[in-house]
């Protein structure tokens, strides 16, 4: 019988494979190593193939690609509501066979290896300051111990810093001195390649034609620009701003039955990464910008008086996040209209 549809189950070590036929009729199970899979379908027939996006799913995508496979990412979420029963390797396979089928299915485009570069490049450097942040609270807690307190910034303690290891009136057991001593120079050695990773991101956006025009865009930067580059290419898996937005969790959450509209607050699904600096670039649209000079000031300034503070910031966010991709998916420059009150 011909195959209709292809569903693999992606693991670390084996990939288990389900085909289906038109009827929904399993033709096909076997389990696989990487290479016997990628032999495996090189000699099968070009199919719809349906993967989980997770770890490995992109590689696999395009070298099923590549053989002339249709190949399309579907997120696990969107994959349970096929599972039967009770679940193993298989049966998640024969799921996922069965939702990469499915006209209205939401679908995860394979990126790109330098998306994927780009990706790597903003998660290491997130794990960096989430280690250095660790290394000044350590230090601050060694130091409070021992009486030493310094104002909330990680400026007055950096400043401070040199003075109280070289001071040997302060109450630091030798032990201890030490001890801060390591912690110092880990803190300096952090700084150091967060610096680097910083300017590696901002060559990437000054090189990159699409960062380029999203920094026109206020409250885009080069983190922001190249974080969006990184997750959604040039936004074609979404059909209008509006869904990217829904996607990134900045619209209300919905709950609503018999005819009764419930909303709550913003959703906060999706790529949290990317929410949480968009939310700060339009932290920073709000409070630093001169709204005289810029298109949504009037809007900014007629919203304010009638929503709080952190309801104005993720507004904005919802906005900046429909302009960003309205200037991907179109491939034009941001083009501000001014003195204009966009509802």
């Amino acid at each position: 019988m011909q195959i209709h549809s292809v569903g693999i189950d992606l693991g670390k070590t084996t990939f288990h494979l389900v085909a289906l036929s038109a009827a929904g009729k399993v033709l096909l199970r076997k389990k696989f190593t990487q290479k016997q899979l990628i032999t495996f379908t090189a000699n099968m027939q070009t199919s719809l193939v349906g993967m989980e996006a997770c770890s490995g799913a992109h590689f696999l995508g395009r070298a099923l690609r590549a053989q002339g496979h249709d190949v399309k990412l579907i997120p696990a979420q969107f994959v349970k509501p096929f599972v039967k029963s009770n679940k193993n390797d298989f049966i998640d396979a024969e799921a996922i066979a069965e939702a990469v089928v499915r006209e209205n299915m939401r679908f995860v485009p394979i990126k790109t290896d330098d998306q994927l570069d780009l990706q790597a490049l903003h998660r290491v450097r997130e794990r960096l300051i989430i280690r250095r942040t660790s290394v000044i609270n350590q230090i601050r807690s060694f130091l409070l111990e021992r009486g030493i307190v310094f104002a909330k910034s990680p400026i007055r303690l950096r400043e401070a810093i040199p003075e109280v290891l070289e001071n040997a009136n302060e109450n630091l057991t030798p032990r201890m001195r030490n001890l801060v001593a390591m912690l110092w120079d880990e803190w300096k050695d952090l700084e150091l390649q967060i610096v680097e990773m910083n300017d590696e991101v901002e060559r990437i956006a000054s090189s990159d034609a699409a960062c380029v025009r999203l920094r026109q865009i206020p409250g885009v930067g080069p983190l922001v620009a190249t974080a969006i580059v990184a997750s959604i290419g040039n936004g074609a898996a979404f059909k209008k701003g509006r869904e990217f937005a829904a996607w990134m969790g900045l619209v209300p959450k919905q709950h609503s039955t018999g005819g009764k509209a419930k909303l709550y607050g913003i959703s906060k699904r999706g790529n949290r990464y990317l929410r949480k600096i968009l939310i700060h670039g339009a932290r920073a649209v709000v409070l630093r910008s001169k709204r005289e000079r810029i298109a949504m000031g009037a809007w900014l300034t007629a919203l304010e008086t009638r929503a709080p503070r952190n309801v104005l910031i993720v507004a904005m966010a919802n906005k900046l996040a429909r302009i960003t991709w309205a200037v991907l998916s179109t491939g034009q420059d941001y083009r501000a209209i001014p003195n204009a009150i966009v509802a």
